[in-house]
């Protein structure tokens, strides 16, 4: 099983969505762009949202048991994946990648 690099590629937010639907929250998103984590396989990488796991983790385990070309090939790298979190507020884009060191078990 292959470590995967997850990376915050972009985080976008839509205060007028917010106004309009969202109760007032702290701190919504603690993420920054550029934010790397690594995960190994089905485990969730301490410090990474709940939600954008809750997305991502089909693809992190995909890729971290040698899953390639995921969705007929819509990556350029056919061992990675652009996801977003779920949050309508404020998507976030993660690149993750299927490293070549293995996992620590």
């Amino acid at each position: 099983m292959k470590q995967c690099r997850i990376t915050v590629m972009r985080m976008a937010s839509y205060p007028d969505l917010s106004a309009q639907y969202e109760n007032p929250m702290d701190h919504p998103c603690d993420l920054s762009q550029g934010q790397v984590f690594l995960a190994n396989g089905w485990q969730k990488p301490e410090g990474l949202c709940q939600s954008a796991w809750d997305s991502m983790s089909p693809f992190v385990l995909a890729l971290s048991h040698g899953g390639q070309g995921l969705y007929g090939g819509w990556m350029k790298n056919p061992r990675s994946a652009m996801i977003s979190c779920n949050d309508g507020f404020r998507p976030v884009s993660f690149l993750i990648e299927a490293l070549e060191e293995d996992a620590v078990p």
